[in-house]
């Protein structure tokens, strides 16, 4: 019984990084050169980073003579990858192991590459390549990492490094064209994310990017060049553990609606439970709202809410929560009408569609945004988020937004990407 219960609270912890299925974006990568490797191989985008949606990245590969998995500052041992005047930007090849993904990239990034490669140390699917855990992923380089990093096979890895100590050149250039398609002249993207505002430095990420992408999401939504819709993760109750005391705490209606604790202490604070309500309260709102013709208001609510309705300030309950949706204009008696009975027995329609649309999407991870159907791999900011969510417009349909210097370079061209599932990694 201990083990089954340890279970089910690693379950409701972890979100699914006990067991879970996620979604790996695969790139194109093109090696041009020597002719004995000439073709297109699969590279797995990383969770960081920068991939430069809409574009690609054409240079030449370098695998180091010291330091072969970047752990280390590469001025350590007199090593440089800036390009020459004129020269192609440098690809530097690593091996995996060791170390974070991250801090390679960090390294890379420093010694002056335009991007890396991760070789595997094994045959094997590939993976996510994800950022740190909690305790490490405060690090200031994490956030500070602007160049875009692939991981490739061992097969692959193995055979560039061959090429290379005969003495040949090997050229690559890595391909984002189709990373998101662009049916039409508008994108629609979900963002699945959380109203707890207590876990950390993640919680942290996801408010500052919605402050700061408010103002351009909603210019985007009001002109129609964009579809955005808000998501929220629950999990259900295994059916042995629903009288449990972790279930009641943790669950609405019978155990069918989960969210972990927010301090992940049963004693004290806020329960999984009250970000369930919150969830749904947020989820209503947004329908609520759009049937009115304004949703955008979302992005209103969700800003004022985190700001005048935190957890460490006791506000986050439904009284501050009406204050903040009176202030908007929004029905509030449609708002509850929506979020019907957290205590009954009984399916919650709204609830159990956002579960049905995790599934049908592969999303299990927090925060998680999907844009044109394919999920975005690379650093939640303002300007990378808005950079791939205009390769999604067609060619000439594009807002003027997306007309910028810094981001039209990276819609000139267009290619090829797969999608596989697999658990992310940070090692």
């Amino acid at each position: 019984m201990r083990e089954k219960l340890g279970f089910f609270i690693c379950f409701l912890y972890l979100w699914g990084s006990c067991y879970g299925r996620f979604v790996v974006e695969k790139s194109s990568l093109h090696v041009k050169s020597p002719d004995s490797l000439k073709g297109v191989y699969e590279s797995a985008i990383s969770n960081f980073g920068v991939p430069q949606y809409g574009g690609r990245m054409i240079g030449t590969v370098v695998y180091p003579k010291a330091n072969h998995k970047a752990c280390k500052i590469f001025s350590e041992f007199d090593i440089s990858f800036k390009s020459m005047p004129g020269g192609m930007p440098t690809i530097l090849l690593a091996d995996r192991g060791d170390c974070f993904f991250t801090l390679k990239a960090w390294n890379a990034q420093k010694a002056g590459a335009a991007a890396i490669l991760v070789a595997d140390d094994k045959v094997e699917p590939l993976i996510i390549m994800d950022t740190p855990e909690e305790e490490n992923a405060s690090a200031e380089y994490v956030q500070n990492i602007s160049i875009p990093l692939a991981l490739i096979s061992k097969t692959l890895g193995d055979s560039i490094k061959k090429a290379l100590s005969s003495g040949e050149m090997v050229n690559i250039y890595l391909d984002w064209r189709e990373s998101l398609p662009h049916p039409d002249e508008r994108v629609e993207y979900e963002f699945w994310t959380n109203s707890n505002d207590e876990c950390g430095p993640k919680c942290d990420s996801q408010m500052e990017f919605v402050h700061n992408f408010k103002g351009v999401a909603q210019i985007l939504e009001q002109k129609g060049y964009t579809q955005f819709t808000p998501h929220y993760i629950t999990w259900y109750c295994p059916e042995a553990f629903i009288l449990s005391k972790q279930c009641r705490l943790q669950c609405i209606n019978h155990g069918r609606y989960c969210a972990p604790d927010p301090e992940q202490d049963f004693s004290r604070g806020y329960d999984g439970k009250d970000v369930v309500v919150q969830n749904l309260r947020q989820v209503c709102l947004f329908k609520v709202a759009n049937e009115s013709g304004r949703p955008w208001l979302w992005w209103d609510y969700v800003t004022d809410f985190a700001i005048r309705c935190p957890m460490k300030e006791k506000k986050y309950n439904k009284e501050c929560a009406d204050r903040v949706i009176k202030s908007l204009g929004l029905n509030l008696k449609k708002i509850d009408k929506c979020m019907g009975d957290p205590n009954a027995d009984a399916e919650n329609p709204v609830l159990k569609a956002e579960q049905d649309a995790r599934i049908r999407g592969d999303v299990i991870i927090l925060p998680t945004l999907v844009i044109n159907n394919r999920q975005y791999r690379g650093e939640l900011d303002k300007g990378a988020v808005l950079k791939a969510i205009c390769a999604g417009f067609q060619k000439t349909t594009e807002p003027a937004v997306c007309l910028s210097a810094d981001i039209t370079m990276n819609l000139a061209v267009r290619g090829n990407i797969e999608v596989q599932g697999r658990k992310t990694l940070n090692l």
